[in-house]
């Protein structure tokens, strides 16, 4: 059999499976270190598989006394959202060193649980790989964890990369 066969989409390994395939890979970020580890094992998944890399920053509207009663008024600033794309290109900037073939990056406003599944469907991805703060007990329970609402509602496999683990690169 040519490697040819093994590169069309009914092709199957040695095992009789079709060939695992990663084509699309979305980091969201917060530039937490938790997820500045979880980017990085990312572009290890990006380089191993030729995957496109997506970083997603999601700008979280929070209760702003100033705009109160007016519906749908930003409570984040054009400091805050320069500030992120800096962040953000830096990133992206970081891979160029590497085997990673192309990397982007996107920025959306919303509820960052809601816009990273939406983000996910809308771009096709194949895996999500995101980082957990490990948040236990009372902290849990009252901010919720947005991770577990990720893997719950995901189209895809999402990769979740705990803070203060190992390195398996």
């Amino acid at each position: 059999m040519t490697s040819k066969a093994f590169a069309s989409p009914g092709a199957r390994n040695e095992t009789g499976q079709p060939p695992f395939r990663l084509k699309k890979i979305l980091v969201p970020i917060d530039f937490s270190p938790a997820s500045k580890d979880a980017f990085k094992h990312a572009i290890h998944f990006a380089e191993k598989f030729s995957a496109e890399l997506t970083l997603l920053y999601v700008l979280e509207a929070a209760p702003s006394p100033s705009f109160a009663g007016i519906p749908g008024a930003p409570s984040f600033s054009e400091a805050d959202r320069s500030s992120a794309e800096k962040k953000l290109r830096v990133l992206i900037a970081s891979t160029r060193n590497g085997s990673v073939g192309r990397a982007r990056w996107k920025m959306r406003d919303g509820i960052p649980s809601h816009e990273i599944v939406e983000m996910a469907k809308e771009a096709n991805i194949d895996l999500i790989i995101m980082a957990t703060h490990g948040y236990t007990s009372w902290r849990h329970f009252c901010i919720g964890s947005t991770a577990e609402r990720i893997v719950r509602a995901a189209p895809c496999p999402v990769l979740v990369v705990r803070e203060k683990e190992h390195e398996f690169t």
